[in-house]
């Protein structure tokens, strides 16, 4: 059974670009051994996440991710099984939020900013899917 998981954490550390890069090259290297599949969205402190498979799969990264003392305030935004991915082509996608419109995020926000922990889940996934559709994901090593 598929399942996709939306959840954003905040990082307990500045974020390094190589730190970024090597998280990307990890979720890359793991992700299509357990059939997970997803895109990663960062900007200042904030993650926010989609991982597609399996719901054991999904369900034990996703615990791996909360013990990571890289994450806090870790908080699932939505969870549902599936009948198909919507982000089957990555491995681990990548945006770059550096490039976005800021009114494509006062679209889905109060403010023109990455802040998934103050609106709906259905927000946040909407926001990834236009990113997506704008082709503003990033999806390098697959």
């Amino acid at each position: 059974m598929l399942v996709r998981l939306l959840y954003a954490s905040r990082a307990t550390q500045p974020i390094t670009p190589a730190a970024h890069a090597s998280i990307l090259e990890q979720s890359r290297a793991h992700n299509p051994k357990l059939g997970i599949t997803g895109v990663l969205c960062y900007s200042d402190d904030v993650f926010i996440q989609v991982l597609e498979g399996g719901r054991d799969e999904v369900c034990e990264l996703y615990n791996t991710i909360v013990r990571d003392g890289r994450h806090r305030e870790v908080r699932i935004l939505s969870f549902e099984e599936i009948r198909e991915r919507r982000f089957g082509h990555w491995t681990m996608g990548q945006v770059n939020l550096a490039k976005v419109n800021p009114s494509l995020l006062l679209k889905y926000g109060e403010r023109a900013e990455l802040n998934p922990f103050i609106c709906s889940g259905q927000a946040s996934m909407a926001l990834l899917e236009e990113l997506i559709a704008a082709a503003l994901v990033v999806s390098r090593g697959n």
